[in-house]
């Protein structure tokens, strides 16, 4: 089946672009997030296209006055992978792998936020990771952090973005669990586990990352530090070894805080990060039991979701995957501000939680 992808010079197969390999859990996927110069109005947005599931969903959330207001949406992807939107929310790309516009308009929320990034995005190493015998993750993924200018408007509320709203954006694409879940064990003895950090920061002159994945037993199987000057081509960013130190918050999956030691270019750098506020990431599909990455719903539905965050059980599960907003401070470099996502599944030793409900 031909689609307006075959006209450009983006194959990577003797096929058409329709057509991604042969893994059911294929999917492309874009990421957003924002917030202002000390974490208020912080929003999300997330859009996946699952080619072999005929699938395209996407999600906006954004937290006023201690309310999570979420907006969903999913349709028949009909093969088509150049239509970059879902019923009430788009994205577009103005300037690859530097600007690019979300625009939101349905069931009260309405956005129109546009993303300019501040270096060349950075290419995280290649995410493989098996559990037992079955490939649980293959993908890539590149991140960058940019500021925002627009509006976000909530029942007829409109809000300019402050000046000086930043925060990340990032696309990925490759395999990884989508969709209806497997139910088919791995096997005796083997017991899946997910340990995962992200803390993108945004500094004066410069941004931060930094990223770990690690097994059950603490084993890291997927980590990289990177300082991005403003301005930064790809030849000149640095990479750096980072190691985080995050204590969990009781009774939760959350981090309490965390301190972040990179060698940097001029020497060693501690890095300390207070959380001002958490964002639920089921409000964008991750986890969610009803709006999860990939599930079929129909032609084209859509749906609005409103929650309290102080309501927001930590014993949950759909509830341990949250993105924190930071006060970060640096001892050679002042203050900044970013993100810590953090995301345990199942049994993680270091922390001592050795099944898939017991908490900190």
């Amino acid at each position: 089946m031909l689609t307006k992808g075959d006209d450009f010079p983006l194959h990577q197969t003797p096929e058409p672009i329709a057509y991604a390999g042969t893994d059911r859990n294929f999917y492309d996927r874009y990421f957003f997030n924002g917030y202002g110069p000390n974490g208020e109005d912080f929003f999300a947005v997330a859009l996946g296209i699952y080619p072999h599931l005929n699938v395209a969903d996407a999600h906006f959330s954004t937290i006023r006055d201690g309310v999570q207001h979420c907006l969903h949406a999913s349709r028949e992807l009909g093969m088509e992978r150049f239509d970059i939107e879902v019923g009430p929310i788009r994205i577009e790309v103005i300037e690859p792998l530097h600007k690019l516009r979300v625009t939101v308009d349905g069931e009260g929320l309405k956005a129109d936020l546009t993303f300019t990034g501040r270096a060349f995005p950075i290419e995280e190493p290649r995410f493989i990771h098996r559990i037992g015998p079955r490939t649980f993750m293959d993908y890539t993924r590149l991140t960058q952090n940019g500021h925002y200018t627009g509006w976000i408007e909530i029942d007829g509320v409109r809000r300019e973005v402050r000046p000086g709203t930043a925060g990340t954006r990032d696309r990925s694409w490759g395999v990884r669990p989508v969709g209806a879940r497997d139910e088919q064990p791995h096997g005796e003895g083997v017991v899946p586990g997910f340990f995962w950090q992200w803390t993108p920061i945004n500094f004066a002159d410069r941004s931060v990352f930094f990223h770990v994945n690690a097994d059950a037993k603490g084993n890291k199987w997927n980590t990289r530090a990177v300082i991005s000057p403003d301005g930064a081509g790809a030849a000149e960013l640095v990479d750096c070894d980072g190691e985080m130190d995050s204590p969990m918050a009781q009774g939760t999956r959350w981090p309490a805080r965390g301190r972040l030691v990179i060698e940097g270019p001029d020497g060693t750098e501690t890095l300390t990060f207070e959380p001002v506020g958490r964002f639920q990431m089921r409000g964008i599909g991750y986890t969610s039991p009803k709006w999860n990455h990939g599930l079929y719903h129909g032609k084209l539905v859509v749906e609005r979701e409103d929650f309290s965050l102080a309501q927001s059980d930590p014993q949950a599960t759909d509830n341990y995957h949250v993105q924190l907003p930071c006060r970060v401070v640096s001892d050679r470099h002042g203050e900044g501000f970013g993100v810590f996502e953090q995301l345990i599944i199942g049994p993680y030793k270091p922390y001592g939680l050795t099944g898939f409900v017991d908490l900190g």
